[in-house]
């Protein structure tokens, strides 16, 4: 009898310790910030700003002004900065909690070609992951699948939310495709060369794509009789309701895909990585074709490149008319995707106006992922959702947030690592 007292009570205490914050409850008072200044997310800034939002939208964002706030919640803001949530695309957030566990990953699926695998579906809303972003300002991300060529769709979530779907904002927005390297590198623990080589394949790997898609044009132009889900999925990128993403970094590949994708008329195409994009950039503008660029913190990509390549590089497009967005690409990129808006620091820190780089972490990566409706910039009729911080929100001595807001609703800025931190902290200073 002891020992199921025990058992019991120590499944409470790990249920306890390991479960989410509840979702914050829908807005139902009109609150007001006033004082702060408002970095309105498309290169505006507004000293001293009020603003004011209703049932979880912006009804007003202008210089303060003799308004009655009464009968509203007023939070006094003078001194600090208000900003839009912060959005991470091509994200694998809420799909893989342990990396070391595989029972909690969930982020790709077997085969190479798989368009109609739905990101969606394995999304965890509560991840104890994605409870560590909103203290930085990250507030929406877009869920994107791994692996194989074609490796399925992805779709936009909020994160405070009960279950996937309370968390979607945009479902099936786009399909991710890794196009094939025309590069190779050694592998050393053969004992070949490490360096980059030529890939022997890469043309036959480029035939398997286009044979894909012929079959899924020549299955749409059919009767159909019995539906294939892959073929089925794909047609999104020709009527225009998706996009295609297509992880590729080299010059041939970035141009091989462009006019692929121009080939098969995919509407709509975003560059995911894209270290070399520099080089084609004249090709980016004349297609429309926006880059959603890898980690900012990362080595060059090849030998002879600058040593700050990774730093500029979102200024070398910008200056040319590139629509740029930044992701947190890489190893640990899910824990990683905190410090997006330190990589827009870093970027500023080599070359970009603030402003300028505000916006490839809001209303630019709004617009590639369709929901700049709705999100990425503080303008009357949008959704509420924005953060209030002390300092500067791209500088991590002074991002503290004291506020932050999804449709209106105060979500909570606490996780793990604050918990974890305060206990410590007042162990530390208590003087015990």
């Amino acid at each position: 009898m002891k020992k199921n007292i025990y058992i019991l009570l120590l499944a409470m205490c790990t249920s306890f310790g390991f479960a989410q914050q509840t979702p914050a409850s829908k807005q139902t008072k009109t609150i007001a910030i006033t004082g702060a200044t408002a970095h309105l997310g498309n290169g505006e800034v507004i000293e001293n700003s009020l603003i004011i939002f209703k049932d979880g939208k912006l009804t007003t964002v202008s210089k303060a002004s003799q308004t009655d706030l009464s009968g509203m919640e007023v939070i006094k803001a003078d001194g600090k900065h208000v900003y839009p949530g912060f959005i991470v695309p091509s994200s694998t957030l809420g799909l893989v909690e342990i990396d070391a566990v595989k029972a909690t990953s969930d982020n790709r699926e077997m085969g190479e070609m798989n368009p109609h695998i739905r990101s969606i579906i394995a999304y965890n809303a509560e991840s104890k992951v994605i409870e560590s972003m909103r203290p930085n300002g990250v507030l929406l991300g877009q869920i994107a699948p791994q692996g194989g060529r074609v490796s399925g769709t992805s779709s936009v979530v909020q994160f405070d939310a009960w279950n996937w779907e309370d968390a979607t904002v945009k479902v099936n927005d786009g399909i991710y495709m890794n196009w094939p390297s025309s590069f190779t590198r050694g592998r050393w623990w053969l004992g070949e060369d490490p360096g980059l080589k030529i890939n022997d394949k890469y043309a036959e790997q480029v035939d398997q794509v286009v044979s894909f898609f012929n079959e899924t044009k020549a299955y749409a132009a059919g009767n159909q009789p019995v539906i294939n889900l892959p073929y089925a999925a794909t047609q999104g990128l020709f009527d225009g309701s998706k996009k295609l993403y297509i992880h590729v970094d080299d010059e041939k590949g970035i141009t091989d895909a462009i006019h692929f994708a121009k080939n098969n008329n995919v509407k709509h195409m975003v560059i995911v990585g894209g270290s070399e994009a520099y080089k084609v950039a004249d090709l980016l503008i004349q297609n429309d074709i926006p880059v959603i660029l890898q980690r900012v913190h990362s080595l060059p990509s090849r030998d002879d490149d600058d040593y700050d390549m990774s730093y500029k590089l979102a200024n070398l497009l910008v200056e040319k008319g590139v629509l740029v967005a930044l992701n947190a690409n890489g190893q640990m990129e899910r824990m990683n995707s905190r410090n997006l808006p330190f990589y827009a620091g870093t970027i500023v820190a080599h070359g970009l106006d603030k402003e300028e780089a505000l916006k490839l972490i809001t209303s630019n990566t709004a617009k590639i992922l369709g929901i700049d409706s709705d999100y990425g910039t503080l303008q009357a009729g949008k959704s509420a959702t924005l953060f209030i911080s002390e300092g500067d929100a791209l500088d991590m001595r002074t991002n503290i947030l004291t506020h932050a807001f999804i449709d209106g609703r105060s979500v909570s800025l606490e996780s793990h690592q604050t918990e974890l931190y305060k206990r410590y902290d007042e162990k530390i200073n208590s003087g015990k």
